[in-house]
C-alpha cells in the first residue's frame, strides 16, 4: 500500500484499546493512530507515552466533533457503549471497526448493519481470534481432510480466578452486558459457527460460582449446526484444572491442542509484531492421532501454525483502501448474537432452544 495513512480514532484505552487496538494499528501499514479518546489522567499519560505523537480527546463526542479529519473509528470502550457510538460513528460518516459483542442484541447489530450500508460505509468487528494459532491450525488440518467428517468440536477458554476482579466486565447490572457468556462466549461461539457454519439449536449452562460475584462466571454452550457436528463450548473463571483448549473429533482422527495463543501475554508484555510473532515452541503443538491419548504420547505432533492478530487490521485496511473483503461483517456477529441470547434463555430456562 501506498499514499497517506488512514487516520484512526481510538475510542477507549483500556484492555481492548491499549493491549490490542492501539499496537496493531500502529504496526498496520496504511494506518495510523491520530487519536485516543479517553477522559482517565493515567490513560491519557499512558497513550502518550506509548505513542507520542497521538492526539488525545476525552470525550467520543470530542472527537466526532472533527470526524472530517479521520478516517476511521475504532470503538473499544465498554459494551454498553458500542451501539451509540458507533451510532454515531457511522452518522459523523466514517467507517467503524467495534470491539466484540457489537452489540447486546442481534438485533441492535442488524440496525448498525443496515445502517452502515445505508451510508456506505464499512462496519467490521474485531474479532481477533480468529487470528489464533490453534485455530488457523485447525482451519488447516480441516482443509486438508485430516480429520475426516468432524462429529464433535470441543473448544475451551478457561481460567482459574478465584476472586472477582470487579469492574464493569463483572457486573451484575444488564445494561453493562458483562459476564462471561457475552466476554469469552463471543470468542467460542464465533469460532465454532465460523469453523462448522450455522447453529440449528442451542442449549446452555450459565452459573454464578464466586463469592461475590454477580453475573455468569462458568459457562457452558452446547451447538448442534445444521450440518449435523456439535460443539460443546466451555468459558470459565473457576476451573481449577484446565483442559484442552480444542478438542475435535472426526470420523479419521482428533486434533487435541493445550495452552492459550500467545498473542495476548506478548502483547500485554510491551512486545509488538514482527518477525518470530505468533509462533510457540515444539513442546505446545497439538497432536493429531487416533485410539490414543495425547497425553501419553499417543497421536502426532502438528506444527502450529503462528497466530496472526496483525491480518485482521491489514485486511481492514486492505477493504478500507483497495475494496478488499470485511474481515468480519456485523452480520456475521448478528450470528453469533443469536445463538449467545439463545444461550441465555436457554441457561435461564433450562431448556434447549430452536433457531
Amino acid at each position: 500500500m501506498t499514499g497517506t495513512p488512514l487516520r484512526v480514532g481510538l475510542i477507549g484505552y483500556g484492555l481492548a484499546g491499549s493491549v490490542f487496538h492501539a499496537p496493531l494499528i500502529s504496526a498496520t501499514e496504511g494506518l495510523a493512530l491520530d487519536t485516543v479518546v479517553t477522559s482517565n489522567p493515567e490513560r491519557q499519560k499512558q497513550a502518550r507515552a506509548e505513542f507520542p505523537d497521538v492526539r488525545l480527546a476525552a470525550t467520543a463526542d470530542e472527537l466526532l466533533a472533527r470526524a472530517g479529519e479521520l478516517d476511521l473509528v475504532v470503538v473499544a470502550s465498554p459494551n454498553r457503549t458500542h451501539v451509540p457510538i458507533a451510532t454515531a460513528a457511522l452518522g459523523a460518516g466514517l467507517p467503524v471497526v467495534v470491539d466484540k459483542p457489537i452489540a447486546g442484541t442481534a438485533a441492535e447489530a442488524r440496525e448498525l448493519a443496515a445502517l452502515a450500508e445505508q451510508r456506505g460505509l464499512l462496519l467490521s468487528v474485531f474479532q481477533n481470534r480468529r487470528w489464533d494459532n490453534d485455530f488457523l491450525t485447525l482451519r488447516q488440518l480441516l482443509a486438508d481432510g485430516e480429520l475426516g467428517d468432524v462429529w464433535r468440536f470441543e473448544s475451551r477458554f478457561e481460567r482459574w480466578r478465584p476472586q472477582p476482579k470487579g469492574g464493569w466486565r463483572e457486573s451484575g447490572d444488564p445494561e453493562e452486558i458483562g459476564g462471561l457468556l457475552y466476554d469469552l462466549g463471543s470468542h467460542v461461539v464465533d469460532q465454532a459457527l465460523t469453523l462448522f457454519g450455522p447453529a440449528a439449536s442451542v442449549y446452555a449452562e450459565a452459573d454464578i460460582r464466586r463469592e461475590g460475584a454477580e453475573t455468569d462466571d462458568d459457562t457452558f454452550i452446547a451447538l448442534t449446526h445444521t450440518n449435523g457436528v456439535r460443539s460443546h463450548l466451555y468459558a470459565s473463571a473457576t476451573t481449577a484444572q484446565l483442559g484442552p483448549r480444542f478438542r475435535v473429533l472426526g470420523s479419521k482422527a482428533g486434533y487435541v491442542k493445550y495452552g492459550l495463543d500467545p498473542q495476548e501475554a506478548a502483547l500485554r508484555d510491551g512486545d509488538r509484531p514482527g518477525p518470530g510473532w505468533g509462533t510457540e515452541p515444539e513442546e505446545l503443538w497439538g497432536r493429531v492421532g487416533s485410539g490414543e491419548s495425547p497425553a501419553s504420547g499417543g497421536g502426532r505432533p502438528v506444527r502450529t501454525l503462528p497466530g496472526d492478530y496483525p491480518a485482521y487490521y491489514a485486511a481492514l485496511a486492505k477493504a478500507l483502501i483497495d475494496g478488499g473483503p470485511n474481515p468480519v461483517t456485523a452480520v456475521e456477529a448478528a450470528a453469533a448474537l443469536d445463538v449467545l441470547e439463545a444461550a441465555r434463555r436457554s441457561a435461564r430456562d433450562g431448556v434447549a432452544v430452536t433457531l
